[in-house]
């Protein structure tokens, strides 16, 4: 699996052939988004709300959107944050990681977390958080099964919604 940097064109949009990748990806996972709300239709999810959805996260300047490609596919996407807005939680987070709906189960998730978490230990982080939605028991048992720790439960910083906050240590490993 490769890791690639999201690059904008000079106008700071998504190139047309990655966003149609994007909106494949995104589309594959109706049952997520329905869960989440974050699309109005998650039967119909269209380039320029995925696009929209991407240009949020831009909004950060400690943001980062990553692609996951295997054998030249996209399987996957993670959003990541070096620094959260609350000037007290010293950890990266993991605001998004999500796989390719019809190739879960293949181990493409796991890689894809380990490849983050290999970004975050090799900045010198120590530790990593994300936050799982209380309604979805599934992605909850992905983060439990890769270590990550229940911390506290709080709603989600754009919508309320209720989540469980998670962590990972994350120790270099023994030279």
């Amino acid at each position: 699996m490769i890791l690639e940097q999201l690059r904008l064109t000079p106008d700071h949009d998504i190139p047309a052939p990655i966003l149609t990748e994007l909106t494949a990806l995104y589309a594959s996972n109706r049952d997520f988004h329905a869960l989440s709300g974050d699309f109005p239709d998650p039967d119909d999810i269209r380039p320029e709300q995925v696009a929209t959805v991407l240009a949020d996260e831009f909004v950060h300047p400690d943001a980062e959107v990553l692609l996951a490609r295997s054998e030249g596919r996209l399987v996957g996407i993670a959003v990541t944050l070096a620094h959260h807005p609350d000037p007290s939680d010293p950890d990266p987070w993991i605001g998004l990681l999500m796989v390719d709906a019809g190739l879960h189960g293949q181990g493409h998730g796991r890689r894809l977390a380990t490849l983050v978490e290999d970004r975050f230990r090799a900045a010198g982080r120590g530790a990593v958080r994300l936050a799982v939605l209380d309604s979805n028991p599934a992605a909850l048992a992905f983060w439990t099964a890769l270590n990550y720790e229940v911390i506290d439960h709080r709603p989600d910083l754009r919508q309320g919604r209720p989540c469980a906050v998670l962590r990972k240590e994350l120790p270099t490993p023994a030279e």
